[in-house]
């Protein structure tokens, strides 16, 4: 069974957008561009949800 890990190797801040990249098989960058443009484009919750996630999901065991 497949799980959701914040990356602890591909990570800038949180390691949030590393590890949903690495669930979905696409590039990390992707992930951070579209949590960027979330931000920007709904006055900052795309950031609340980013520390949310953080908070929730557990880092990976390397």
């Amino acid at each position: 069974m497949k799980r959701l890990y914040r990356c602890s190797d591909n990570r800038i801040l949180g390691g949030v957008c590393g590890g949903i990249g690495r669930y979905f098989g696409i590039d990390p960058t992707i992930i951070r561009l579209i949590v960027v443009l979330l931000s920007l484009g709904s006055f900052g919750t795309g950031i609340l949800i980013y520390i949310i996630f953080c908070c929730i999901i557990p880092l990976d065991k390397v």
